[in-house]
């Protein structure tokens, strides 16, 4: 242990002596640190929260990666994908392909007596993972998607219920444009009724067998609108996406149609580029609150630093050098810093634990997508936000020792 820690430390756990104006300032300058932490712990739990539920909503209607046709018809739409075995298996050999699932859609409209709406009817068969659905169903139950006959049943969202009147165990009229007979009507079962409060992706999505979509295509059960893939790790979803695009385009399948890989980002672009945009949030909030924080404990270290000039007399005159004095000084206010950051994560962490648990902050679900304030705690991005709390904080304070000059130990012990 050095001497000016070993100074530091008395100073730091000496509660005696009659001058003690400096005790309220170590007080505040602690209780800036213990709040400035705090908001930056709730601030980056809510962002990472936030920014987790909404792009899990959406990879939820979309998947990670989609592989599609980009040959179009003479009337502009897309042809078929022959989602065969041969093209499964070229899919599934990319390293980080967790699962595979193949998808047809068609748009439609959806019509009661009194009111009508455009959707797309997306058709799934048993190998499309439903669990997303059935986390955000409201009423009823999520059909058994199925590739080999028509059950005609749908899901439908709440959303669209509310906007045609619709109830659990409604049939319903839909129509679709067929380019030979140049109207189709299909009447459906609403099965069950969902709500993930995107309202973009609500009021546009229906979900029903993948062989009545075939068959409203005019499709043979080997076509498909194309793959959806789900991907172990999201933060490398654009460079696998990149990838796959880049040996699947060019080469024609037998029909003379040429395939595409996209991420969700590129299908969803404007709802991440949102997202993106909260990190620039956080960093203001995280330089707000770390000048918040050091000006806080070099006010208290400055009014100390004032007190104890008489100390610093002492000091010098056994022999210690400025250096030595400032080094006192920084260890005591590092302590007065490791004890505010303590404090700070225990407060920080208690209101991230509360909202989590109990979804005390509500939000309106028409504005922000969720209910309720997310959370979510990355404990590595905790740990090196006290790392750069610690050492932001102690550079500015060694640096601010350099504001009191320290004199002649004569004039410095007679000072009152």
């Amino acid at each position: 242990m050095s001497f000016a820690y070993f100074i530091a430390k008395r100073m730091y756990t000496d509660n005696r002596g009659e001058k003690k104006f400096s005790r309220p300032a170590v007080r505040i300058a602690m209780l800036g640190v213990v709040i400035g932490l705090a908001v930056m712990i709730v601030s980056i739990a809510v962002v990472l929260g936030f920014q987790r539920e909404v792009s899990n909503k959406v990879v939820g209607f979309g998947s990670h990666i989609q592989v599609v046709s980009l040959t179009q018809t003479h009337e502009y739409e897309m042809l078929p994908v022959l989602t065969n075995d041969s093209l499964l298996k070229v899919v599934k050999s990319y390293k980080g392909v967790r699962k595979v699932q193949k998808f047809a859609s068609k748009l439609g409209i959806l019509k009661t007596e009194d009111d009508f709406c455009g959707v797309t009817f997306k058709g799934v068969g048993e190998d499309y993972d439903t669990s997303f659905f059935h986390k955000y169903l409201v009423e009823g139950s999520v059909p058994k998607f199925t590739e080999r006959e028509s059950h005609n049943e749908i899901l439908i969202s709440k959303k669209v219920a509310t906007m045609l009147g619709l109830k659990l165990g409604d049939k319903v009229y839909s129509y679709f444009i067929d380019k030979d007979s140049g109207m189709r009507v299909r009447r459906f079962l609403v099965k069950g009724v969902y709500e993930t409060n995107l309202e973009d992706y609500d009021k546009a999505n229906v979900l029903t067998d993948i062989y009545t979509v075939r068959k409203l295509n005019g499709w043979t059960e080997e076509m498909s609108s194309g793959y959806e893939i789900l991907v172990d790790d999201f933060e490398h979803v654009s460079e696998l996406a990149a990838e796959m695009h880049e040996d699947m385009y060019g080469p024609r399948d037998r029909n003379g149609v040429v395939y595409g890989a996209f991420s969700i980002k590129e299908i969803s672009p404007h709802t991440f580029a949102w997202l993106a945009v909260l990190d620039m949030n956080v960093l203001m909030i995280l330089i707000l609150m770390l000048c918040v924080s050091s000006f806080t404990i070099v006010s208290g270290l400055l009014i100390t630093m004032l007190e104890r000039v008489n100390m610093i007399g002492t000091l010098k005159s056994l022999g210690m050098t400025d250096m030595g004095v400032r080094r006192v000084f920084t260890h005591y206010a590092v302590m007065l810093v490791g004890k505010g950051l303590m404090f700070g994560n225990m407060l920080g962490l208690s209101l991230c634990f509360i909202q989590k648990e109990f979804s005390v902050v509500k939000l309106d679900a028409s504005v922000y997508y969720l209910d309720s304030v997310p959370v979510y705690i990355d404990w590595l991005r905790i740990l090196g936000l006290n790392v750069l709390t610690l050492v932001v904080v102690s550079i500015v304070i060694y640096a601010s020792t350099f504001l009191i000059g320290i004199s002649k130990p004569s004039r410095m012990m007679k000072f009152e």
